[in-house]
């Protein structure tokens, strides 16, 4: 490789190599010392330190094309220390150790571990469950649609059941044997919370494996929990009566709140969630948007006569204002069952108890009370519907009242079958709203008992 342009045997010191001068192309000078130990001087001045060899391939006898390995620049380096390195680099050659490759694979080496530093720092931080899970919740809560009681449930399953096992370990090292025990701290009997531990637990290792955070989902090896057994508690017309009655003991804002539940048989969140702007009272009508209904469907639902009464009474339809003036009509804005104004009611757990206390109090007319037979909340939707069958409402109806996307409104039904049952929709609940009126009839059997309406009915 060395050209006209090189010199030979003149040594590599302070001296020569200050007095080194550039020309048109490089130029070499070659220690005395040290073969294959040299400087470079490029046409624009530059000096480097440099050092050639000649190496056989691994496997091949001949010598190959010399190879040059640039040592560093003189300033940096003085010749002194540029040739010992040369010494290092021809003790490697003579050991058939190739330089140029010795110090890639050793660069390699420091970017692999550089590289496997920084992600194990993004897998010990960011992707660390108490972290990561944090990040999906956001992400649940903020996706379109997403209804208020399933991202408080997602919070209070990760709150209460994963964060407390699994901690900070990082999502990729997290396996089937880190979420059995999970599954297995929660009884056996409450069968509802350990499916919905493992389904909202899925969701969330499915979110990572569609970010490319995690290579598979645990929870696909693991066998769901069993499922709860069907629920098909509903309130008979007498006990019905005793939780109508019951609702005047509880607060101005639950009592109405539990009375629409069982006139409207819409979902608890929905009711709980209405706006005033949702309501329509020239044509009785309450509209549910998709994003407020669990299905993700917009619900209009007909108002009957007792529903009418029970929202003119919140509206306070009738009264006189601050000024004097009577009250007409409903509010344009605002929420229908809120105690802070900016957020809907809650604490459904505690009103629910005392709905329950006051049904088994001793109504004042001579029958013996006892708590009913354990009921939730959502048992008035399936009371509804049982008395629809009673009625003789059609399936097809009760499931348009109800909002199911199931059923007679499923599958290719769902698809060409439009009709919005919207006038029998109206028929059923107006007739459900005279069956109540009857239940609490005095003229009713003797274990009903009617009630008092402050302005309502029965």
């Amino acid at each position: 490789m060395q050209t006209d342009e090189a010199k030979k045997g003149v040594g590599l010191t302070l001296t020569t190599v200050k007095a080194a001068k550039a020309g048109e192309r490089d130029q070499f000078l070659w220690d005395d010392e040290v073969r294959g130990f040299g400087l470079k001087v490029t046409p624009a001045g530059s000096k480097v330190y440099i050092y050639q060899y000649r190496l056989a391939r691994p496997g091949e006898s001949a010598i190959t094309t010399a190879k040059r390995y640039t040592i560093g620049r003189h300033g940096a380096l003085t010749p002194d220390q540029a040739r010992r390195r040369a010494k290092e680099l021809a003790a490697m050659v003579a050991l058939k150790v190739d330089p140029m490759g010795a110090e890639k694979a050793e660069r390699d080496e420091r970017n692999r571990l550089a590289l496997e530093a920084v992600e194990k720092a993004r897998v010990d931080g960011e992707l660390a469950f108490s972290r990561y899970a944090d990040l999906w919740l956001d992400h649940y809560e903020n996706e379109k649609g997403r209804r208020p009681a399933s991202v408080r449930l997602a919070a209070s399953i990760v709150r209460n059941h994963l964060k407390p096992a699994l901690g900070d370990k990082p999502m990729p090292r997290i396996g089937r044997a880190d979420l059995l025990p999970v599954i297995d701290a929660i009884p056996l009997k409450q069968k509802g919370i350990r499916r919905a531990v493992f389904a909202y637990a899925s969701v969330l290792f499915i979110w990572a494996v569609k970010r490319g955070d995690i290579d598979s989902n645990p929870f696909a090896q693991m066998a769901k929990p069993e499922a709860p057994a069907s629920r098909d508690r509903f309130l008979s017309d007498a006990e019905l009566a005793r939780v109508w009655r019951a609702t005047f003991a509880v607060s101005d804002v639950f009592g109405p709140f539990f009375r629409l539940l069982v006139l409207t048989g819409q979902r608890r969140d929905e009711v709980a969630g209405m706006g005033w702007n949702e309501l329509d009272r020239a044509s009785a009508t309450w509209t549910i948007p998709p994003e407020r209904s669990k299905n993700g469907v917009a619900q209009i639902v007909p108002l009957s006569a007792p529903a009418m009464k029970e929202l003119d009474m919140l509206a306070k339809v009738g009264e006189r204002d601050a000024v004097g003036k009577k009250i007409e009509t409903w509010p344009k804005a605002g929420l229908t069952f809120t105690t802070t104004g900016d957020t809907p009611i809650s604490g459904l757990t505690k009103a629910k108890r005392a709905l329950d206390e006051a049904a088994a109090v001793d109504g004042g007319d001579g029958v013996e009370r006892h708590p009913l037979t354990h009921w939730r909340i959502h048992d008035l939707r399936r009371t509804v519907a049982t008395g629809f069958q009673k009625l003789g409402v059609r399936f097809e109806v009760t499931e348009a009242v109800l909002n199911h996307v199931s059923g007679a409104k499923g599958g290719i039904a769902g698809i060409y079958q439009r009709h919005d049952w919207k006038e029998e929709k109206r028929a059923a609940l107006d007739a459900w709203g005279r069956h109540l009126e009857a239940i609490l009839s005095p003229l009713k059997a003797d274990n009903v008992v009617a009630m008092s309406h402050r302005k309502g009915w029965g």
